[in-house]
Parts: C-alpha cells; sequence; structure tokens
C-alpha cells in the first residue's frame, strides 16, 4: 500500500484551527521523519521536522503518537507548526497578505536519518480569512486601517486591533478574530504611510474616530466596542478603556499600566512617557541582541506615576495577559502592578501570566520568535519564550481573548 500523509478534518483550514496529521501504508513499526516546510512571502523558508515510530498496523497518528526526538518530542499534534524555524536566525514568521494561506509542505521520510528517501506528502492550507468574510481598506478622515466583516447581517460583536511599536498595519489577528465572528478594524498608529516610525505625540483623538467609525457599521452591535492590544497596543487599549467612552471591553497583551514611549494627548491632559533610558539596554556580545528590559526607570518611584494610566476611572472589563519569559521588558511586573492598583479600588479584573512565555503572545501555532529585526529602533531584539511553553500559552490566551470578549460584548 502507497504510504498516503493526510491532515483531517481537512487540507483546508483557518490558521488558528488545530488539525490531525495521519500517516498511513508504513510497514508495522517503521522508523520515519515528518518534516513541514513554509516559504513566507519574502521567499525565507521555514523547516521543522520530528522523528516517529509507526504502529503495529503501520499508521501514524500525531494525535497519538509520541516524537521521539527532531524539533520537538512526545505527542504534540501540531508540532510541526509551532516549531517551524527559519534558517536565517531571527526571523518571524507573520504574514502581510491575509487574502492568501500559508501553504505548508508535510512530508514522510525514510528512518531518522539524513532523509534521503521520500515516502509521502501532501499539502495543507491554512488561511487568515474564513469564507465570505470581507476585507475593506479603510482611509476616512485621519484613519489608516483596515474593516473585517463576518458574513451575515449580525450584529457583530465590534473590536479595534492594535499592534506595538513595530508600526504598520497588521492585519492577521484581526481577520482571525473577523473568521470567528467579530466586526474587527486592525489599526495602524505608527509607521505606516505618511505615519511617522516614533510620533512625537499620539492623539486620543485619532483612536476615539476608530472607535466612531466601528459604531457606525450596521453589523456592529450597540453594547460598546472591545479592543486589544499587543505591547505598545496594550497601553493604548488600557488608555482607549480609560478615556473613552465607547470602550466596554480592553485586552492588554505584554503591556503595563502606564503610558510608554510616546506622549498621548487626551482632552485638555497629556499623559508624559514612562520614563526610561536606552543606555541602560544591553546587548550580548555574542549574539548581538538587545536586551531592552532594563531601559524604563523603576515603576515604583513615584517620579514615574505621572505616566500611569488611570484605569481605575475605566468602566470596561480587563484582562490582561502576560508571559514570564518576556526579555522585551518586564510585561508581567508591570500588568501586576496594574492589576494590584485596579484591585484597590475594588475593581474586579483578570489577569493570567504564563511559565515560559514570551512578549509576542500571537494567535494558536504561530511559531515562537525568540528575537527579530525591530523596524522602528532598527537593531535586533529580544522577545524570549520557550517552544512548548509558548504554544501553550498562545492556544490559552486566544481561547480567553475570545470567550473574554463574547462575554462582555
Amino acid at each position: 500500500m502507497a504510504v498516503q500523509v493526510t491532515v483531517l478534518p481537512s487540507p483546508r483550514c483557518l490558521f488558528d484551527d488545530p488539525i490531525q496529521i495521519r500517516v498511513t501504508g508504513l510497514l508495522p513499526q517503521q522508523a520515519v521523519t515528518l518534516r513541514a516546510c513554509l516559504v513566507d512571502e519574502g521567499g525565507e523558508l521555514f523547516q521543522a521536522h520530528a522523528h516517529y515510530r509507526a504502529g503495529c498496523d503501520g499508521e501514524l497518528d500525531l494525535t497519538r503518537c509520541p516524537a521521539l526526538g527532531g524539533s520537538y518530542a512526545g505527542v504534540e499534534p501540531m508540532g510541526l507548526l509551532w516549531s517551524l524555524q527559519s534558517k536565517m536566525p531571527y526571523k518571524r514568521l507573520a504574514k502581510r497578505n491575509v487574502l492568501t494561506p500559508f501553504c505548508v509542505d508535510l512530508e514522510v521520510y525514510e528512518g531518522h536519518g539524513d532523509m534521503s528517501r521520500l515516502l509521502g506528502k501532501c499539502i495543507h492550507e491554512r488561511s487568515f480569512l474564513g469564507e465570505e468574510v470581507k476585507r475593506i481598506s479603510v482611509r476616512e478622515g485621519r484613519l489608516k486601517a483596515t474593516l473585517f466583516l463576518p458574513p451575515g447581517p449580525g450584529p457583530f460583536p465590534g473590536l479595534i486591533d492594535l499592534y506595538g511599536s513595530g508600526g504598520g498595519l497588521v492585519e492577521y489577528r484581526a481577520s482571525l478574530l473577523a473568521s470567528r465572528g467579530f466586526v474587527t478594524l486592525a489599526l495602524a498608529y505608527m509607521a505606516f504611510e505618511d505615519l511617522p516610525a516614533v510620533p512625537e505625540i499620539l492623539e486620543l483623538d485619532y483612536f476615539q474616530e476608530a472607535v466612531d467609525f466601528l459604531q457606525k457599521q450596521q453589523q456592529v452591535k450597540d453594547a460598546g466596542i472591545g479592543v486589544l492590544g499587543l505591547s505598545k497596543g496594550a497601553d493604548l487599549a488600557l488608555s482607549m478603556a480609560t478615556f473613552l467612552p465607547g470602550i466596554k471591553a480592553a485586552v492588554s497583551i505584554s503591556g503595563s499600566g502606564f503610558n510608554t514611549f510616546i506622549p498621548l494627548r487626551g482632552d485638555g491632559f497629556t499623559l508624559p512617557p514612562h520614563p526610561y533610558d536606552m543606555g541602560r539596554m544591553k546587548t550580548s556580545e555574542e549574539s548581538r541582541l538587545v536586551d531592552l528590559s532594563d531601559v524604563l526607570d523603576d515603576h515604583r518611584d513615584p517620579v514615574t506615576w505621572d505616566s500611569r494610566i488611570p484605569t481605575e476611572k475605566s468602566l470596561a472589563k480587563l484582562l490582561f495577559l502576560s508571559g514570564l519569559d518576556d526579555k522585551n521588558w518586564k510585561s508581567d511586573l508591570y500588568c501586576q502592578d496594574a492589576v494590584q492598583r485596579l484591585q484597590q479600588c475594588g475593581q474586579k479584573v483578570e489577569f493570567h501570566s504564563y511559565s515560559g512565555a514570551g512578549h509576542l503572545l500571537e494567535p494558536p501555532y504561530m511559531p515562537l520568535c525568540q528575537a527579530s529585526f525591530h523596524k522602528v529602533l532598527e537593531m535586533f531584539v529580544q522577545w524570549g519564550g520557550q517552544w512548548k511553553e509558548h504554544a501553550r500559552a498562545q492556544e490559552d490566551a486566544w481561547h480567553r481573548i475570545q470567550a473574554f470578549f463574547w462575554k462582555h460584548l
């Protein structure tokens, strides 16, 4: 019988869908190596491999069979995806064009050695846009954004999605959330088109425009808007939840409870950035990677408190997520500080931290990026994280984020 590699329940799915990889037609107890290959939009090859042994029936099911070594070990049904790695160091796998899927070659080779004899393969497509989800470019007023609409009249919960200080217009998380039933607005606020890479100041009015735009969409529920932010986007999410009346729920991923790096101007006030000193960054002599975790001044020093976001004044529901192996900054410590201040004011708040998780908590099965080039800072920076633990954290966080917004919106 010919060796066949099968992806169940379908060879095509959304990127955040778990799958079952099966190999049939092997000899009983046959030693094989499975390999996954993905070429990103820039032509960079990402690969992962794992050693397996077929069952007595000549079949291999990755939901039951343990990997014996390679990129990972143990029973890891999605290991071939979350362990994908580029030969070029410090490359981050990210999706720029959400209209096309990532195509993954899944191959099975004889033995645990040089992978010279291919036994079988299949192509697996992982998309970022569900069927009939609409993608609409938004250039209205000052807004630079992309709107994603689930199929049907709705009404659906409305979300604004913010990424970090790397800037740009990042769409793949927003498109996946739209595929799960949210109207989402991926919003750029720096380093995109005519938006400066490092703005002298950020205006709350700009984010209010985004809220107003989303609330005007017919498919959006009128129960209030949610906002989701990572890193710098996380403290912006908290500021929106504190100062803008339309925000009902906010999620902070790897963020903090103070305004960072760029002044934020609201109606009659300006939140200064938390004091920092780039002279405290550490550069590894061996890897030349930059560790930014000590550049911020001690948040317990009253001198820094002017930059605190007064989240205790917010009427929104808040969820904080952070990784304990964040090498970019001390997000878990900063989240704890914000949560404690909220609890002291009698507010209920959700907080989850993940052992072994790094800074870049992404949708599930996105491979860990421990370090990469920061386009705005123009240096290679550390993000942290351990492979298996980070993968677990991303799965759990993704479920928590969606459940949180469904509950409060």
